[in-house]
């Protein structure tokens, strides 16, 4: 990621594919700041996230982590997405990705100054408030994509072994992975009054 950052409250769009460069979801956030993690962006109650085909507008306010880059791919593999007060008891939702990676302002769309691009990599770990618990979702679809797409072989056993390390650590509740963590984030998107 660039050294540039806009100033908090900044609106910018995360925008997905997938592997073979079809579109994914785009999701309307502000940019928030950054710590030792990575960038933190947030998404107030009722903006949107599309896809060919579906929309839906956030239920309630949410903060995204785009972790520092990978030092060896200079991108880095994974979106934490940490939820407050969403209807079905979600409040983490980490999205495995290839080559996620800040754009800046060169790289903007429409009227949106600012741009994160990834690659959406069909592994999920999601935790639910409840019995369910913590899980690795999706992966009915990633055997699917595995054919469809021909994932690289280093590609395939990086990203399953991340998705099993990261169920261990959210389970666990390790930072970033804690609730202190993104409540911290999740305060100064609410303070922002920014909902529809």
């Amino acid at each position: 990621m660039s050294e540039s950052r806009p100033e908090p409250g900044t609106p910018m769009i995360v925008q997905w594919r997938k592997w073979d460069g079809s579109p994914h979801w785009a999701n309307e956030v502000v940019y928030l700041g950054q710590d030792r993690w990575g960038v933190w962006v947030g998404q107030p109650t009722g903006w949107r996230n599309t896809r060919p085909g579906r929309e839906f507008a956030a239920p309630g306010p949410n903060v995204t982590l785009i972790p520092h880059p990978d030092s060896v791919r200079g991108a880095a593999d994974l979106a934490l997405t940490v939820n407050r007060r969403h209807p079905k008891g979600m409040r983490i939702y980490i999205d495995l990705a290839w080559d996620l990676r800040w754009t800046g302002p060169a790289d903007a769309e429409d009227d949106l100054p600012v741009l994160a691009r990834g690659i959406d990599m069909d592994l999920d770990v999601v935790r639910v408030e409840g019995e369910r618990g913590t899980w690795v979702d999706d992966r009915d679809e990633w055997a699917e994509h595995l054919v469809r797409y021909g994932y690289p072989a280093d590609v395939i056993a990086h990203l399953e072994s991340l998705a099993l390390d990261l169920e261990e650590r959210v389970r666990a509740r390790v930072a970033p992975f804690d609730d202190a963590t993104a409540d911290a984030w999740l305060d100064r998107l609410e303070a922002l009054g920014l909902e529809r």
